[in-house]
């Protein structure tokens, strides 16, 4: 025996002992049978609990979501409003402002912004939807934003980028010389590569922390913490998309309501998400995971109180209101997942002085805006499940996005309506309601009967969903005048 307690056998190899102590390779053979049926014996284990182990989650979807804080760059101007109070008493022509112009630089952030995505994907289809806490995004923001994700790498997917609709988010991000001087500012490269930045990392944390998941929705009546602006009733239905974790924690919560984010006033001058980033704020502490908020049919919905004790008070409410439907949430169905687009045209933009000055100005006088805004536009819908999604390219009308429930209903459990998402071009209302003067009728710029033809234009879009027609559907012509 050497030190450590080695033992070393003394003499020829296989030589038997006169006392019969040479039976070694005998042991050793059974105690290598032993350690063999052993194994084996794992082995058998092992693959009989293989299946179970392996087994798919056959109610699952693919998901992943994220939250990434808008990284704005210091004294970028607030968006919203276009009232002295935001702006500066002359024009920057000197430059002392590096991110404004026409409106005074932002003091600091209320409250963190963020742009949050949740993607989902079944049987080859992917779908991200993304919210951004900004006033709106246009046509070139989201195909910027597309192809910021291509070149990353990210696989092709169908975007649904909604902005919030907070009037206290970062302006200076969108090429547009009217909008500019209106209520954004006049673009800002810096301002606006950030936001996009912020976009695109959500989309692809997302869609690398994609897992089995289940996805629920449910429905539920908000108390009334909304006014009309064309004293007309309201929808006050608060939607929600319920996603967890296949073994039963939260992964994701998207929720949509219609509402403007104007509780904070143009004397605020500090960032902010507004009511809507307050509930959502909650939402994510309580739940800890991303919570989408996605707007509705917002054009003729204000908030019933303001000020920032109202923002914060409100939020609460608004966060305990969509506990209650992520709580009654029931399964989507099969994971299925049924993306369309439809192209639509439009007519020439006028601005009407009839509808923004009252009863004096004629009604044949109009202001031409062809060469400021476009004259087509896409809708986009999105099938999970037994539920849809659609998109909106401005804010519509309550009455128009009830018809457009209404004609979801025939193919769908539920449709969410989602509000200045993906384009932006304004208010759009019903033809009986463009002739009434006032703020929402004199934003309406495409005439008074595109709110009925985009309408008639989604609906056609969400029954080719229902049919599973996965190719671009036939152009919708509205520019008829």
């Amino acid at each position: 025996m050497l030190a450590g307690g080695v033992a070393v056998q003394v003499g020829r190899p296989g030589e038997r002992r006169a006392d019969g102590a040479g039976r070694g390779p005998v042991r050793d053979e059974v105690s290598r049978r032993r350690r063999l049926a052993l194994a084996l014996t794992l082995l058998l284990a092992a693959l009989a609990a293989a299946p179970a182990a392996a087994q798919p989650c056959r109610d699952c979807f693919d998901a992943g979501a994220a939250r990434v804080g808008l990284r704005v760059p210091a004294g970028a101007p607030l968006a919203g409003y276009g009232s002295f109070a935001r702006r500066l008493l002359i024009p920057d022509v000197l430059g002392r402002h590096p991110h404004t112009f026409w409106f005074r630089p932002s003091e600091g952030e209320r409250d963190p912004l963020a742009a949050r995505a949740l993607v989902l994907q079944a049987a080859g289809i992917r779908v991200a939807f993304v919210t951004v806490d900004l006033l709106a995004v246009d046509r070139a923001f989201t195909a910027d934003v597309e192809r910021r994700l291509a070149a990353a790498g990210v696989r092709p997917l169908t975007l649904v980028l909604a902005a919030s609709h907070t009037h206290s988010g970062p302006g200076a991000f969108v090429d547009s010389a009217v909008l500019g001087w209106l209520a954004l500012d006049r673009l800002d490269r810096e301002v606006r590569d950030a936001l996009i930045d912020g976009v695109v990392a959500a989309v692809r944390q997302a869609d690398g922390a994609r897992r089995p998941a289940r996805v629920a929705a449910g429905a539920v009546t908000a108390p009334p913490l909304t006014v009309s602006r064309l004293r007309q009733p309201l929808d006050a239905e608060l939607l929600v998309l319920r996603v967890t974790r296949a073994d039963g924690p939260p992964l994701a919560l998207l929720w949509n309501y219609a509402i403007h984010g104007t509780m904070l006033g143009a004397s605020n001058q500090r960032l902010s998400a507004d009511v809507m980033g307050e509930a959502s704020t909650v939402l994510e502490r309580d739940l800890g995971v991303p919570a989408l908020f996605v707007n509705g049919a917002v054009g003729d919905v204000s908030p019933a109180h303001h000020g920032d004790r109202a923002a914060h008070d409100i939020g609460i409410d608004l966060a305990r209101v969509v506990r209650g439907a992520w709580q009654a949430a029931i399964p989507v169905g099969r994971p299925v997942l049924r993306v369309g687009a439809r192209a639509v045209t439009l007519p020439r933009p006028r601005l009407s002085p009839k509808n923004c000055l009252g009863g004096w100005a004629p009604a044949f006088l109009t202001v031409p805006l062809a060469t400021i805004f476009p004259r087509e536009t896409a809708l986009t819908a999105v099938a999970v499940g037994d539920t849809a999604v659609v998109t909106a390219p401005g804010e519509l009308q309550t009455k128009l996005g009830v018809a457009i429930k209404q004609a979801g209903r025939a193919h769908f459990a539920r449709t969410l309506i989602a509000g200045v998402s993906n384009d932006y071009l304004g208010y759009f209302v019903t033809a009986g309601d463009y002739a009434h003067p006032g703020y929402v009728t004199c934003a309406t710029l495409y005439g008074p009967a595109t709110g009925d033809c985009l309408t008639a234009a989604t609906a056609g879009l969400l029954a080719s969903l229902a049919r599973g027609e996965r190719t671009p559907g036939p152009t919708t012509a509205c520019d008829q005048e």
